[in-house]
């Protein structure tokens, strides 16, 4: 009898389950469908390794009473919180589902989510968040509000020890937008992703300006205007392919190193097409994607922020089998000059690859900083220091390498010698100077090119002058400014040895709290 009642409780059990697995309703499931968006089951089985998921509080309830909420107690409480394995590798995530309540938080779905967060610091694994919730659940007041400073102090304490990835796939609203601006990466897939503080509405209501959702917030907008998101697609399916790639180039935490794959691309072959790509001639333009995709194995580079501040190029790639981050400034777009947004992009970068053991290597093409009224008045110094900052503080293998112009403070800023890179390679197109030749002759032969009977004829003959003088590509190798002068068919094999040489390297931190970076 003991056995048949416990067959009975085995096959309810089952019963409860599946319908925690099946969520609301199939009029639900085809609500989400119709809004263009995919289930949340539908998206995990994308994400993770067939079979792979193991569910956490499946069966969690909220208990809140009032508004009717009493009467409607659903399994999950909206929110699917467990880990899985991406490549093989376990990853820890919470997903909302947006069938129940909308996937707003309350203080069940609050605490799934802390749960599933400490879990995955514990473990030392990756955390992805699916984000697809209208936010705070109203009907259960602040409490809801509470639950969301647990997950923003649990992002801080995870921040530079395990990766944070935010997929937006469906609406955040409010206070909830602080915890993917926490986060290490943000996804966003067109027409279905939207983040804002105040909504539409209220928009309109306090400034009178009429706006959509996507115009306020949508995933054009925080990928290529405010930077919010670091990635844009066009479809769940290929956004969370992505995600699944991001990660086999991320350690599971940081006190491990990325992962390394077997290369197929040879390390010392040459880049021969490298001299057709680059102009030598330094006010023409090229594409430096080009030349990145010609270095790395296989022309892979996995770019992050590629449309939002386009002047400079950051990303995942590997050489050799070694991941590396490649920021690199990019001649087709303004020069490549360095301006507010190119910093902050690239300091986040470099701040995140500092954090989980990724070495870093630095192409450098730079005309200086971006000069301007708009530039000064907004903080061009404040947010260029935060450049300067990450790369100082820094203590991975850094690798810098300067194809043609490095002038002023923004040679100092990418990674030069005098701020910490290990070793620094040029080729024999590089012009390091405090300027142009143009400006610097200007400057410096002013009153002399004023008095001259042909003002024109003196000053070209001082822009000769300054070039051959202090512009000539052995200048700074004769000054130890750089390590050597290469050939640029070289540029992999030299980059390939000399990370080789540092992958063991160990810089000791002073003793401190922590440093103050400029925010």
């Amino acid at each position: 009898m003991a056995s048949a009642g416990l067959n009975d409780r085995v096959s309810e059990l089952r019963t409860v389950k599946e319908e925690a697995v099946l969520g609301p309703s199939a009029r639900a499931s085809e609500a989400q469908h119709a809004r263009g968006k995919l289930t949340v089951r539908e998206r995990l089985d994308l994400l993770f390794d067939p079979g792979s998921f193991h569910e956490i509080e499946q069966l969690r309830r909220h208990r809140a009473t009032g508004f009717g909420l009493e009467h409607r107690r659903p399994y999950t409480d909206g929110v699917i919180a467990g880990w899985g394995k991406v490549e093989g590798h376990r990853v820890f995530v919470y997903a909302h589902d947006f069938r129940i309540f909308g996937g707003s938080l309350g203080e069940a779905h609050a605490e799934k989510i802390h749960k599933v967060m400490d879990l995955a610091l514990s473990a030392g694994a990756p955390l992805v968040a699916l984000s697809d919730g209208a936010g705070a659940r109203i009907q259960e007041g602040v409490t809801a509000l509470a639950g969301y400073g647990g997950i923003f102090r649990r992002n801080v304490a995870a921040s530079g020890v395990i990766p944070q990835i935010s997929v937006m796939l469906g609406p955040c609203a409010g206070g909830a937008t602080y915890s993917p601006a926490l986060t290490d990466f943000v996804f966003m897939v067109r027409d279905i992703s939207q983040m804002y503080i105040t909504g539409p509405d209220v928009v309109q209501a306090v400034t009178g300006e009429q706006i959509t959702h996507n115009e306020l917030g949508g995933a054009v907008v925080h990928s290529s205007v405010s930077g919010a998101s670091g990635f844009l697609y066009d479809d769940e399916e290929h956004c969370l392919a992505e995600v699944r790639h991001l990660l086999t180039m991320l350690p599971a935490n940081n006190r491990e190193m990325p992962p390394f794959h077997i290369p197929h691309d040879k390390p010392d072959r040459r880049n021969e097409r490298l001299t057709e790509l680059v102009p030598a001639d330094p006010n023409r333009s090229y594409d430096m994607h080009e030349v990145i995709e010609e270095i790395i194995d296989d022309g892979d580079l996995f770019e992050v922020h590629a449309n939002w501040a386009t002047n400079i190029i950051c990303g995942f790639a590997r050489l050799d089998g070694h991941v590396v981050g490649i920021i690199a400034n990019q001649p087709a777009k303004q020069a490549g000059v360095l301006d507010i947004n190119a910093s902050e992009k690239a300091a986040k970068f470099v701040q995140i690859c500092d954090s989980f053991s990724v070495p870093l290597v630095t192409l450098v093409d730079v005309p200086g900083f971006l000069p301007g009224g708009e530039q000064e008045h907004n903080g061009i110094i404040r947010h260029g220091a935060k450049l300067l900052y990450a790369y100082c503080a820094a203590t991975v293998p850094r690798v810098q390498m300067i194809l043609r112009k490095a002038y002023g403070g923004a040679y100092i800023v990418m990674d030069s010698r005098s701020i910490g890179c290990d070793l620094s390679f040029a080729w024999p197109t590089n012009e390091i100077a405090v300027m142009g030749a143009e400006g610097a002759a200007n400057v410096v032969f002013r009153r002399e090119i004023a008095a001259a009977h042909d003002p024109e004829a003196a000053r070209s003959q001082r822009v000769s002058q300054y070039r051959q003088e202090l512009m000539h590509p052995y200048y700074a190798a004769e000054r130890g400014l750089v390590d050597d002068v290469i050939d640029p068919a070289t540029s992999r094999s030299v980059l390939i040895e000399a990370l080789a040489v540092l992958r063991a390297k160990h810089a000791p931190l002073p003793a401190r709290k922590h440093g103050n970076p400029p925010v």
